[in-house]
């Protein structure tokens, strides 16, 4: 059976850091896509960061890139969301997701999903 742990998400203030973790089981990790997504109140679950199982290569949206950094250990089944300088506006519940590639994550429903972290960041 396949599970996505999320964990790590808190209340923070506005310009700080926080590291989301996904715990996986139940799939080969490692020939995995991992990704992560968010969504806020009254809004779409919209993506934020994906790395590839072949060679752990990364995609992040325009809206985080420089400030998320996806990370994937697969000696551990766990993906890590690095998030700094955090804004009000990234106040959303963080969701990790896995797919057979990051194109079918991107384009498909075809994936797994955790139940999400709350991150709420005060301004």
């Amino acid at each position: 059976q396949v599970q996505l742990v999320e964990s790590g998400g808190v209340l923070v203030q506005s310009g700080g850091s926080l590291r989301l973790s996904c715990a996986a089981s139940g799939f080969t990790f490692s020939r995995y896509a991992m990704g992560w997504f968010r969504q806020a109140p009254g809004k779409e679950r919209e993506f934020l960061a994906a790395t590839r199982w072949s060679d752990s290569s990364t995609y992040y949206a325009d809206s985080v890139k420089g400030r998320f950094t996806i990370t994937r250990v697969n000696a551990k089944n766990t993906v890590y969301l690095r998030m700094n300088n955090l804004k009000p506006e990234d106040t959303a519940v963080y969701y990790c997701a896995a797919s057979v590639s990051t194109q079918t994550m991107l384009q498909s429903d075809n994936k797994y999903w955790g139940q999400g972290t709350q991150v709420t960041v005060s301004s």
